[in-house]
């Protein structure tokens, strides 16, 4: 009887033509969930991120690899396969697998993929249950559409660096790649549900996700803000819109986060900060009036904070139920014994470095568990397997490697 763990998108297999990050973000969760995940690389250089370091790892001798942090972070659980699409045998090998797959992502210039005879009309016409999934900056219609799409000017573009940063400092974009990352999980959402329509009614069908749409949809209560209310957010740089306190305070020994949600709380902040008669104020008893006079309240506030450390207001504060919480530096969130005890690090064999640490997912499932079980792929590492379980012989594939289609 076999012991192997169940998978929830096992028989899934996805034909993965994506790079750098929205694209792998997708593939890689749905990779993480049991789905067979294929990544088309072109032949010598692979995914640009593969060479965006330092940091490389390193192997068994401790010399660097070709493999950046970057990439290890967007690639586990998959399979590369090389091949350059700009051939005629390229272009066959691919049509070919996705006539295989259930699902083919990806993120090419709007217009590229009909060039070379794999858009989804053309593939769709000769495989309707394939789900083809599209990711571009854009999308495919619109006055921008022909534009290449990068996160940094997204994010900009996309109204969040204008309401990111200190309020008297200049815009800022977010310290990771949030409208690649954001683009990539609606992507794996709509998959899913595309897979279910699928199996409903045996139709695959066309997804169209734009890296801007998903920024936008992702300013959530500040889209709101400005649709309802008529007013543009300002930056608050670490406070927010529409709460408060709610942002971060300097203590005697750096910074502490206080995140306090309604009036009861506010109430308990202010005895833990000996000053109960605060929060009877009628300018600050309700979250509505402390937005309105948060320059009175938090000057107020900051200059209780100043007189302990760090750790002795996280006591107090915590003991009072007040929500808190450190900033920590990267180093301090892995030491974190709830991210620990999460088993939010992985480690799995690696056919160089001997193991490779990564980030673990967050999915946590109780029957069909997510699995690290193999490290980001090597260049081309599976050409030959895949090649041959998609019925080329080794005469072929010989050919193809000669003729530097592969």
């Amino acid at each position: 009887m076999s012991t192997a763990t169940p998978r929830a998108l096992a028989g899934v297999r996805v034909l993965d033509l994506t790079r750098v990050l929205a694209g792998p973000w997708c593939t890689q969760v749905l990779a993480d969930l049991g789905a067979e995940v294929i990544k088309v690389e072109r032949p010598g250089s692979g995914d640009d991120t593969r060479g965006w370091g330092p940091p490389f790892l390193r192997d068994a001798e401790g010399n660097e690899t070709a493999e950046s942090a970057y990439y290890l972070c967007a690639n586990r659980n998959k399979r590369s396969l090389t091949v350059d699409i700009a051939t005629l045998e390229g272009q066959t090998i691919i049509r070919r697998l996705a006539l295989q797959s259930d699902v083919l992502v990806e993120n090419f210039k709007v217009g590229d993929m009909a060039r070379h005879g794999l858009d989804a009309a053309t593939l769709r016409a000769e495989h309707p249950r394939l789900v083809y999934c599209s990711i571009t900056g854009f999308g495919h219609h619109g006055p921008h559409a022909q534009r290449a799409g990068y996160d940094f000017a997204i994010q900009g573009l996309g109204g969040l660096m204008s309401v990111t940063g200190a309020a008297d400092g200049e815009p800022q974009k977010v310290g990771v790649a949030v409208a690649d990352l954001f683009t990539g999980m609606y992507a794996t959402v709509a998959i899913l549900a595309a897979l279910r329509h699928r199996d409903a009614t045996g139709e695959g069908q066309v997804i169209d996700m734009a890296l801007l749409d998903a920024q936008v949809a992702m300013l959530a209560n500040l889209g709101s803000h400005y649709l309802v209310g008529g007013e543009v957010p300002p930056r608050q740089g670490n406070a927010h819109a529409n709460i408060v306190p709610y942002q971060v305070f300097a203590v005697a020994d750096g910074h502490l986060i206080v995140a306090v949600g309604n009036d009861r709380q506010f109430a308990r902040l202010c005895d833990v900060l000996g000053n109960a008669l605060l929060a009877s104020d009628a300018r600050f008893a309700t979250n509505a009036g402390r937005v309105r006079h948060r320059d009175v309240l938090v000057p107020m506030l900051q200059a209780a904070f100043v007189s302990r450390d760090r750790q002795a207001w996280l006591t107090l504060l915590e003991a009072a139920g007040i929500p808190c919480g450190p900033v920590n530096d990267i180093a301090d969130v892995f030491a974190d014994p709830q991210v620990r005890a999460r088993g939010m690090v992985g480690h799995v064999g690696h056919p160089h470095a001997g193991t490779v640490p990564l980030v673990a997912s967050p999915l946590k499932l109780s029957a069909t568990p997510v699995e690290l079980r193999h490290a980001p792929p090597w260049l081309g590492q599976h050409t030959d397997e895949v090649l041959r379980e998609a019925g080329y012989d080794d005469a072929e594939i010989a050919a193809l490697h000669a003729r530097g289609a592969i």
